[in-house]
């Protein structure tokens, strides 16, 4: 019986398996945890890590590049294809803090293989995504018989993602022409569950403030002074209530400017998955669903801009009462953002919204932590289609769409690039990211292998890039 291009990717990636996963452990044992200072030397270690496994896989090149904060990794593997499209593959090396009393059962950065899922902070967000594409080039050189990629392959594995990528639009810009490509690959997200394999084609953009709240110079007698002066407590109430009006559509002035609408077909592929809103709730440790009036959870969730209080305080917090006019108050809020909308704009339009609403007597100030935009891939794009045939291959299984509801970096490389942002990743709801226990399904880990290893040859199949010139 003759081999076939599939039966030869499986059986290599099947023959390396346990040398992959011995590499990946030896990574996780790296705490390259970004948000403290005290790990910058693991972060750099897990910088270097990956240079030197990059190298060893066939990269051509493969090498640090600092940034103000933690550094990042860049790799190229040339095709040798003057029409061969160029791939960037976008990741992160850094992870979250993880210690065994937050409720780990066993040491965070020391992996533990059980029941076919291996534990370990990294593991699946997202050292295991990131190295995945090691194996996945080889096994593709190996079922194709080339020595290079069909693509011109590149990488760039992010030292900061976890701490909110504070200098990853500077570093897009500085290096855009080692950078430059025809489509980027983001392998930093998930699937719907591991028997409904899926493609994310979208993600939110995020802007997210601190408001200050100041009314008396001290905390005052409420009896003496209440009624008569303004509260700034109740003013963060005012304003934590006024962001949403009675449809639960966001009351700011200008916020739904230029959004996106989800299409017909896009609300038909939402539908085509499989939800369950009791396990959805459980997951979620809620009661019920709740939110803009005239679309799913799901379209919620993924395709609809949004507000949140994430804190607000102000005040006596002690046991029993302390009848005061407090000096102070606090309020957090979160905006996811959908294509379409402009993250500096929205700001504007809170601070505005913030101004207006505020008696004269108090004081405020408002602070942003800076800004992510939201990232959208077309529906009908060349590599989109690509994406879905390589994981089609790999789960033979139909793919389905979905879109993620938090935030990430990929919108800097489109729009520094110019280029379209895809999602390729295999983890599964319950890997726990940023939880304790963090988890990887090693045959899914396994899948998106297979899955990288078909993708180059369909892209340069189906994907010619016309020569300049």
């Amino acid at each position: 019986m003759s081999t076939t291009p599939d039966d030869a990717v499986r059986a290599y990636v099947e023959a390396h398996r346990a040398a992959f996963l011995d590499d990946l452990a030896a990574w996780l044992r790296i705490p390259s945890v970004s948000a403290d200072p005290g790990r910058a030397g693991d972060v750099r270690r897990s910088a270097q890590w990956l240079v030197d496994k990059l190298l060893a896989t066939g990269f051509v090149t493969a090498e640090v590049w600092e940034t103000a904060g933690a550094p990042a990794v860049f790799a190229e593997w040339p095709s040798g294809d003057p029409e061969a499209p160029t791939v960037l593959v976008y990741g992160h090396h850094d992870v979250q803090p993880a210690a065994l009393e937050d409720g780990w059962h066993s040491e965070p950065f020391e992996p533990r293989v059980h029941d076919g899922k291996l534990y370990a902070r990294g593991a699946a967000d997202d050292k295991g995504q990131v190295l995945f594409h090691t194996l996945g080039v080889r096994a593709h050189l190996a079922a194709t018989g080339r020595t290079a990629p069909a693509v011109n392959l590149k990488l760039l594995i992010e030292g900061e993602e976890e701490s909110g990528s504070p200098n990853f639009p500077d570093l897009v810009r500085s290096r855009a022409d080692r950078l430059r490509c025809d489509a980027v690959i983001v392998s930093d997200t998930g699937m719907w569950s591991a028997d409904t394999p899926t493609v994310c084609t979208g993600m939110r953009g995020l802007a997210d403030c601190q408001i200050d709240l100041y009314g008396p110079d001290q905390d005052i007698h409420s009896g003496s002074f209440g009624g008569a002066v303004p509260n700034p407590a109740m003013e963060a109430a005012r304003l934590a209530a006024g962001l949403h009006d009675a449809d639960l559509r966001v009351a700011i002035p200008g916020f739904y400017d230029g959004v996106v609408e989800l299409t017909d077909r896009e609300r038909e592929l939402f539908a085509e998955l499989p939800f369950d809103e009791a396990r959805w709730l459980r997951t979620a440790h809620s009661h019920a669903t709740f939110g803009e009036a005239g679309f799913t959870t799901l379209e919620r969730v993924w395709a609809r801009p949004t507000a949140e209080v994430n804190g607000i305080g102000g005040g006596y917090q002690g046991p029993g009462g302390k009848t005061i006019v407090p000096a102070s108050a606090q309020l957090k809020l979160s905006f996811r953002l959908v294509e379409g909308q402009d993250a500096e704009k929205i700001q504007q339009a809170v601070r505005e919204w913030v101004a207006e609403r505020l008696p004269a007597g108090i004081r405020h100030e408002i602070t942003f932590w800076g800004a992510t935009r939201p990232c959208l891939t077309p529906l009908d794009h060349p590599a989109l289609r690509s994406v879905v045939r390589a994981m089609g291959r790999a789960f033979d299984k139909p793919v389905r769409f979905t879109r993620e509801g938090g935030s990430g970096p990929a919108a800097d490389l489109r729009d520094v690039l110019g280029a379209p942002v895809l999602f390729l990743g295999i983890s599964v709801p319950s890997d726990g990211w940023h939880a304790p226990n963090e988890k990887v399904e090693l045959d899914l880990l396994m899948k998106g292998v297979e899955s990288a290893a078909y993708l180059w040859a369909d892209l340069a199949e189906h994907w010619k890039v016309p020569v300049a010139g």
